[in-house]
């Protein structure tokens, strides 16, 4: 059986090449997928949580309610990429500075 700190370790990993990616990077679709990896370590974490949890699964249903919120965050998250890639023809979130209609 493997231990839940090999969980965190991984989760922890997982979250902070994440956060490096949402900080580092200038393309908006490279922030997107730094994004869904901090989402998936707290996905991680959750599903590790209900694994040692003896009583019920409570861990599993928010890993799911989890997973079903970040697919549709994404498809919202494309959709305005794409609006902004159509007005100002970059995907650089810096040079987006005005986003009137």
């Amino acid at each position: 059986m493997i231990p839940l700190q090999h969980f965190l370790f991984i989760s922890a990993a997982l979250f902070s090449l994440g956060l490096f990616a949402v900080i580092t990077r200038k393309n908006a679709i490279q922030i997107l997928m730094g994004i869904e990896l901090m989402i998936n370590a707290s996905i991680l974490n959750m599903v590790a949580f209900g694994k040692y949890d003896k009583i019920d699964n409570t861990g599993q249903v928010f890993g799911l309610f989890i997973i079903v919120l970040a697919a549709a965050a994404v498809a919202v998250a494309l959709v305005i990429i794409m609006n902004l890639y159509k007005r100002v023809k970059t995907i650089n979130p810096d040079k987006a500075n005005t986003l009137r209609g």
